[in-house]
């Protein structure tokens, strides 16, 4: 049986697709699992240099699987959501500590813990047919995928709830006006303009961009952060990445980083 979710290596760019199209890629339990095994081999495979994650079809993923959720009954329903979320929730975890960026290519619509995958990503592009929806209030269930956390982080709290309390779409243009997604670009253009931007920082310094991203998380106080960049920015001084690019600043030529 083919994957749920597919894991493809472009050259160093992972191209993670969200593979249920019949399904509008919801997740069900073996989605969870095949994501998180994706996140791991993103992780564990050496030379993965930036990630995508997209979806087949015409959605990018509707959330959490409801005919699946409710072939269960009373606790087994509550037994089937925490196997789910586990796993689900690792590979975001998983994701999130890559050093290689992670994009979010938005074909289509993103609902439920679909927007929480769009969130948890370091970049996000969207086509222009893009729609975001968190759709958990209106079945009667609470956020999960992340989107809990990223969301008032990203788009500010009044934003975040009035998404959760009113259950109201985003268009693509919306979605980058309050700060979901980076670009929007045409539907036909959405998988060459991810690509350009994976090749693109999959030619930078990737262990630098992996300590920029857990400054850039961090929710220590002023005086803990100033002493986390002095820290992080001295050891990375001493890196061959930074060695390379500061020698190739001085000799007025691009830096190398895959060397």
């Amino acid at each position: 049986m083919e994957s749920t979710v597919k894991f493809e290596l472009a050259g160093d760019v992972a191209w993670i697709t969200l593979n249920r199209p019949e399904a509008g890629n919801s997740i069900n339990l073996q989605f969870g699992r095949d994501l998180l095994d994706a996140a791991t081999r993103c992780r564990g495979t050496h030379g993965v240099r930036a990630v995508v994650v997209t979806g087949a079809g015409k959605a990018f993923s509707f959330g959490g699987d409801l005919s699946a959720m409710m072939m269960n009954e009373g606790d087994a329903v509550e037994a089937y959501l925490r196997e789910l979320t586990v796993d689900l929730h690792a590979a975001i975890v998983a994701f999130t500590r890559l050093d290689a960026p992670v994009i979010a290519a938005v074909n289509g619509t993103a609902a439920g813990a679909g927007v929480g995958l769009v969130a948890m990503a370091d970049l996000a592009v969207a086509a222009e047919s893009a729609k975001f929806s968190l759709a958990y209030t209106g079945v009667g269930l609470t956020p999960d995928g992340s989107t809990s956390y990223f969301l008032p982080r990203l788009l500010g709290a009044k934003r975040a709830m009035e998404l959760v309390l009113t259950n109201r779409p985003l268009s693509a243009a919306e979605a980058l006006e309050w700060g979901l997604v980076n670009h929007v670009v045409p539907d036909a253009s959405l998988r060459n303009e991810a690509g350009r931007l994976a090749d693109r920082l999959a030619a930078g310094p990737i262990r630098a961009f992996g300590h920029a991203k857990r400054l850039l998380r961090s929710e220590a106080s002023l005086e803990a952060q100033l002493e986390d960049e002095s820290r992080t920015i001295a050891r990375q001084a001493t890196s061959a990445e930074a060695a390379e690019g500061i020698q190739a600043f001085l000799g007025k030529r691009k830096p190398d980083f895959r060397r």
